[in-house]
């Protein structure tokens, strides 16, 4: 295993699609690290690999060359049973999607990861309470079905699921795709709140500047390369909590 010296890790990844006259890279030797506690956000336009980078990130995938360490461990030579292990224990995702159970309460949407796992009923129900509050839902609104929800609360919930398992790293791939502007911002302002107040090492992905505006350092990859790696000292903030 390798030492520790960054949360996370990535070296020369490539990642190529197909084979022959086929043959497609979606990646061209990619390489950067990111800190515990750091607030990144990927941003690059479409077929920019941005999306084939997250599923990397995400061990929902494996490069085709080079090396990604996730808190020491080399995610990249892991084989499926392993990677399903590192995205459970690991990794929070939240997506545009939302991905809720439309039927089921705030609560219970949270709860499921626990469920999975077996964790005794008190123990999920508290935990689901910690982090749907981390995640800045009213508790009024804790036993209200997904449904019935507006867009950015449902989203808190997402977010809410994505920290039960009190991951090390959150990856949110476009979170804010389905909502207005305003909405957005306090989802945005979330994020923020949970990197500067918990200290949660947040990735976002996104196609829009201003979105990526919100993180502490944005990365910028087009055409499978990083184009530039800085940090964003006019970031902007907003206040959701």
């Amino acid at each position: 295993m390798k030492p520790i010296s960054d949360m996370l890790e990535i070296k020369n990844v490539t990642k190529t699609y197909g084979s022959g006259n086929a043959a497609f890279t979606a990646l061209c030797g990619v390489s950067f690290d990111i800190h515990e506690g750091e607030f990144v956000a990927i941003m690059g336009p479409s077929g920019s690999g941005k999306s084939t980078l997250m599923h990397i990130l995400g061990a929902l995938d494996t490069p085709t060359s080079g090396s990604y360490f996730l808190e020491g461990k080399d995610v990249s030579k892991l084989n499926d049973n392993e990677l399903a292990d590192i995205r459970r224990e690991k990794i929070g995702f939240v997506f545009q999607a939302f991905n809720l159970l439309p039927r089921a309460t705030a609560l219970r949407n949270v709860m499921l990861p626990l469920v999975y796992e077996e964790t005794n009923p008190e123990e999920r129900e508290s935990r689901a309470y910690t982090a749907l509050k981390a995640a800045g839902l009213g508790e009024e609104y804790f036993s209200h079905l997904s449904n019935q929800l507006s867009g950015g609360q449902i989203q808190r919930v997402a977010i809410a699921r994505a920290l039960v398992n009190n991951p090390s790293l959150i990856l949110a791939d476009e979170p804010t795709g389905n909502l207005d502007s305003k909405t957005g911002e306090i989802v945005l302002g979330t994020f923020q709140e949970l990197n500067t107040q918990h200290g949660r090492t947040i990735i976002l992905i996104t196609h829009e500047p201003d979105i990526a505006e919100y993180a502490k350092r944005i990365i910028h990859i087009k055409d499978g390369l990083i184009l530039s790696d800085t940090p964003n000292i006019s970031k902007k903030v907003t206040y959701s909590l």
